[in-house]
């Protein structure tokens, strides 16, 4: 009878052990269910709305000295003054003064800097930055972010990947910084927000989409592949050039040497994709059935411990 007592424990404990593992396997489904879920989404862009047409909008006045070169339009609002060109030239886009367009342009731009700022979770980085490659995500500074030398943003092979930087106080980089792209990264998809104003140095190459708070100077020679906004203040040039960061995300396509048709790159949005989506979706409910399947199991587990550890009655005699 010891024998069979022990025997049928045995049993009852590999169910409970194994309605234990059941669970468990559950769970960590769930949490890599979520995981991947948050790997898909990451950041998606500060959409700037009609603001993202402008290369250079300012709050009071826009200064320019030299031939400086404009891909986008040029704006201000409230204020009306915009100085300098020529010999400075809008390349593309046009000049709007305390128009219709800038007080659009400077709404959405609210609209934007708010959203930049509140960007979360944040990653401290040191008040320079010159030295570092960094991944995708955000990044703050409690005051005044610098930067010395270069800056590597690595895409890590994503096309979406975004970056966002968040300056407490000023932005300042030093003659001939640079921001340099890698692994598939997009000037579009790189935002300064900067709590107050921002210098870029003399003959510094910078990538991105300023969004300033109070101003904006941009030094003799710098160039720009993106924006400079600024919200309340003026923004200065000076022999500069800008270029439009035109953001695609290009399917792969056959090699024109292989005589295969390349497919068109549609407009990166940011968005998820489906294969991503569908992913986290099918790994979420399998992780849900798998919890509640793991819950039932050691529920059974325990209920058959208690039975079985009850002593059977004994039959009396009459």
């Amino acid at each position: 009878m010891k024998s069979a007592s022990k025997s049928r424990g045995s049993k009852v404990g590999q169910r409970a052990r194994a309605g234990r593992l059941g669970l468990a396997v559950a769970v960590g489904w769930v949490i890599a269910g979520g995981l991947i879920a948050v790997s898909a989404s990451g950041q998606a862009p500060v959409g700037l709305g009609t603001a993202a047409s402008f290369a250079v909008l300012a709050g009071t006045t826009v200064t320019n000295t030299g031939p400086s070169t404009i891909a986008g339009s040029v704006g201000v609002y409230p204020g009306t003054a915009i100085t300098g060109f020529p010999p400075g030239q809008v390349t593309s886009g046009a000049i709007h003064s305390a128009d219709a367009v800038a007080q659009q342009a400077q709404t959405d731009l609210t609209t934007a800097y708010l959203d930049a700022a509140a960007r979360t979770p944040a990653a401290s980085v040191t008040s320079d930055l010159g030295g570092q490659t960094l991944d995708p995500g955000v990044y703050k500074a409690a005051s005044g972010m610098g930067l010395t030398g270069t800056v590597t943003l690595d895409g890590q092979g994503d096309p979406n990947a975004v970056f966002i930087f968040q300056a407490g106080s000023t932005l300042t980089t030093a003659s001939s910084s640079s921001v340099t792209l890698t692994g598939g990264a997009q000037a579009c998809d790189v935002f300064w927000v900067v709590g107050s104003s921002a210098t870029l140095g003399t003959n510094s190459s910078f990538v991105g989409t300023v969004l300033a708070l109070t101003s904006a100077t941009v030094q003799t020679g710098a160039t720009v592949a993106g924006r400079v906004l600024a919200r309340n203040g003026e923004v200065s040039l000076d022999d500069n050039t800008f270029t439009q960061p035109t953001c695609t995300a290009a399917s792969p396509s056959p090699s024109a040497a292989t005589g295969g048709t390349a497919t068109t790159a549609t407009p990166n949005t940011g968005a998820l994709t489906g294969s991503n989506v569908g992913e986290a979706i099918w790994l979420g409910a399998l992780g849900i059935i798998l919890f509640v399947i793991g819950l039932g199991w050691a529920a059974m587990a325990r209920v058959r411990s208690e039975i079985s550890g009850q002593p059977r009655p004994r039959r009396g005699y009459r």
